[in-house]
């Protein structure tokens, strides 16, 4: 249960602290080749660029977790507090329904991607593991706000702002 409640709490930032440590080591290790050694690696740039898309994904889920993405408030503040505190709970559940129909639809664009074969050209990596960014990082997007409309149904009664 302890790792449940690690992972809950934690997964986003070891999974982006990992993707960026790799990015940035394997990024450095190209600049010395290239600069130092006169010789550049053919698959460094690419398994960059892939870690990178994978970060970004999972910042995505990040974001919704610390409450940190953008939103437009000055729409929502034109109605009473008590009323705010509803429509940042559909928005919520507006974001959700996007989420789930994009993990729907990025799976089938991922199943297809590895049925057709498809690989990267420097490294032979099958591309369908690229495209499963999208519907990981937007599963994780999910969960974080089921979590996040639980936690604000709850405290309905609280007179804090979201």
């Amino acid at each position: 249960m302890k790792i449940i409640k690690f992972l809950d709490k934690r997964i986003e930032e070891i999974l982006i602290g990992g993707l960026l440590s790799g990015m940035s080591i394997i990024i450095a290790i190209q600049v010395f080749m290239r600069y130092v050694m006169k010789a550049s690696l053919s698959w460094s740039e690419e398994i960059a660029r892939y870690m990178f898309i994978w970060m970004v994904y999972i910042g995505i889920s990040y974001g919704v977790k610390q409450s940190k993405h953008i939103k437009i408030d000055a729409a929502v503040n034109i109605f009473p507090r008590i009323i705010r505190k509803y429509l940042y709970i559909l928005s919520d559940f507006i974001f959700l329904f996007f989420s789930v129909v994009i993990v729907i639809k990025s799976k089938e664009v991922s199943s297809l991607i590895f049925k057709l074969g498809q690989v990267s050209p420097a490294t032979g990596i099958a591309m369908g593991y690229v495209y499963l960014a999208v519907p990981i990082g937007l599963s994780l997007v999910s969960i974080r706000l089921v979590q996040r409309i639980f936690f604000k149904i709850k405290n309905l009664k609280e007179t804090t702002n979201y």
